[in-house]
């Protein structure tokens, strides 16, 4: 089953220094229809702006990850940890039994557009912590190359504690990615730039695609196109 869930009807909150889209009940967005998929639990677009960002928090028991879109995000935690991810570039955090981190957009000028993925962990009251690290710009026609993961195997990703796996993907107009997913597993997938089908089915730039029931996913770009998704149990 594919279901395209439009980017103009996902939750949707702006203040003077933020705006944010939400796949998934965050906040002050509430739906009981979307609740999460699996151990998915959050999925923001957010546009944040120059000079501004999270102050320090606190979470746990949690696998937060930050997929970079445009500009860079600073990072800053109570573990001593410092980072800037660019865009293209991920960052993870792995809260376990509490960790406390601030989020800034410290370029002069540009927004900071990022993905903020949150993944239920299969295993609560782990050591916390946090990586980053830089991936290929271009993953080559029709590969998808795994930015994080919990899965046996992934070699060279960074960790997550859940058998759960991030992937993207750039493709010209044209081209085709194709993934083995398999019947007994799920994937939530958005075009982060560009249109694309999925398994035939159209969904546009930042729109969802929750994606079940499917043993293969085949991704077809309308235009230039990156993607991520999310492979999950």
């Amino acid at each position: 089953m594919i279901d395209v869930r439009p980017v103009d009807r996902l939750g949707h909150h702006k203040r003077d220094w933020l705006e944010s889209r939400f796949h998934f009940s965050f906040a002050e967005y509430y739906d009981p229809e979307r609740m999460g998929l699996g151990p998915l639990r959050v999925w923001n677009d957010d546009i944040i702006q120059p000079g501004t960002g999270f102050p320090m928090h606190p979470h746990r028991d949690m696998e937060i990850i930050t997929y970079v879109r445009r500009g860079a995000i600073s990072h800053e935690d109570s573990l001593g940890n410092k980072g800037r991810t660019e865009a293209g570039d991920i960052q993870v955090m792995w809260a376990g039994t509490g960790i406390i981190h601030s989020e800034f957009n410290l370029e002069d000028d540009d927004p900071t557009t990022l993905f903020q993925i949150w993944i239920e962990p299969a295993e609560l009251g782990i050591t916390p912590g946090w990586d980053a690290r830089q991936f290929p710009k271009d993953t080559g026609a029709g590969k998808l190359t795994v930015l994080a993961s919990g899965r046996a195997g992934d070699d060279g990703a960074l960790r997550i504690h859940q058998d759960a796996a991030l992937l993207c993907a750039t493709l010209g107009a044209g081209e085709t990615a194709t993934h083995h997913l398999g019947v007994d597993r799920r994937a939530y997938l958005v075009p982060a730039r560009g249109d694309i089908t999925v398994n035939g089915v159209p969904a546009n730039e930042r729109d969802g695609v929750a994606i079940t029931d499917e043993d293969q996913i085949v991704v077809h770009a309308r235009n230039d196109c990156e993607i991520v998704m999310v492979d999950l149990p």
